[in-house]
């Protein structure tokens, strides 16, 4: 394994095998730009055009251990950029599973369907991208076992909310915080904030 992922082991931010195994096989220098290969395995975000970035490695693999993705789980990528998310998702649910990536820009989200195709989820039917905005989720293939969103928010969308599960689990920057919500069986939700991260704003169509 490389050298940043040793570190984000050591330092335990990387902590589970399915997520561990994901960061060594799905490599972040596949999703950033060509002139930024030699900056992809550092612990930093670089940016992607458009006034986006990929999100600094710790902060994936902290947002991903909250998450706790499973074999078969159907979830959610809001925001999800070059595709990296997407990619280290659909490697993590498998055959089984099912991601579905929505991103607002365009030219974006064709570059990281092209970028996760690479790794073959596409056409194996894994993970699909939609052109959307991520604040209103994607309601035909809800509800979702897990719901990633990598661009902060205000407030956490109401539709995001009513398309989660039952006992489903979401990752969401506030501001400044990640926040983490598990629904529970009365449709509320266990809320926890994590501060001290920074992410470029969740897009909204107008």
């Amino acid at each position: 394994m490389s050298r940043l992922i040793n570190e984000l082991i050591r330092t335990g931010y990387l902590r589970s095998d399915p997520i561990i195994d994901a960061f060594a096989q799905i490599s972040r220098v596949e999703f950033v730009p060509d002139d930024l290969i030699g900056a992809a395995e550092m612990d930093i975000p670089l940016p992607i055009g458009h006034g986006q970035t990929i999100s600094q490695p710790l902060t994936v693999a902290f947002m991903m251990e909250l998450l706790d993705p499973r074999k078969g789980n159907k979830v959610l990528d809001v925001g999800s950029g070059s595709g990296w998310t997407t990619a280290l998702l659909a490697h993590i649910v498998g055959q089984t599973g099912q991601v579905t990536s929505l991103e607002l820009i365009a030219q974006l989200c064709q570059r990281g369907e092209h970028n996760v195709e690479k790794f073959g989820f596409v056409s194996a039917g894994v993970a699909s991208f939609h052109c959307l905005d991520g604040s209103k989720g994607y309601a035909p293939y809800a509800p979702y076992d897990r719901i990633l969103v990598s661009a902060a928010a205000e407030k956490v969308p109401q539709a995001l909310k009513e398309q989660l599960k039952i006992g489903g689990k979401m990752v969401i920057p506030i501001r400044n915080n990640i926040c983490y919500l598990e629904k529970k069986e009365d449709g509320s939700f266990a809320q926890e904030k994590f501060g001290g991260f920074s992410f470029v704003p969740l897009l909204e169509r107008r």
